[in-house]
């Protein structure tokens, strides 16, 4: 379980932890008041992951590929070529 770290305020959220897990991927937790909570992970392979307030969630391979589920569960996948 990622440490916590103290709060502080940054463009409409607060951090309320954030840390790195024993696979040494960083955390960070958020929360945007009335409208909720949400995190992200950054990983060490280029990785992302965001997960919003409103049900939302992001995946981004770092390699050209992402996905994003919307509320309602929807999801939609792209890709990109480097070339």
């Amino acid at each position: 379980m990622p440490s916590k770290s103290s709060n502080s305020n940054s463009g409409g959220y607060t951090y309320t932890g954030s840390g790195t897990n024993s696979q040494g991927n960083h955390y960070c937790a958020r929360d945007y008041g009335s409208s909720g909570t949400g995190y992200h992970y950054s990983n060490n392979d280029g990785s992302y992951y965001y997960s919003n307030p409103n049900g939302s969630t992001y995946y981004n391979t770092g390699s050209g590929h992402s996905q994003y589920t919307s509320p309602s569960g929807t999801t939609s996948k792209s890709s990109s070529s480097s070339k």
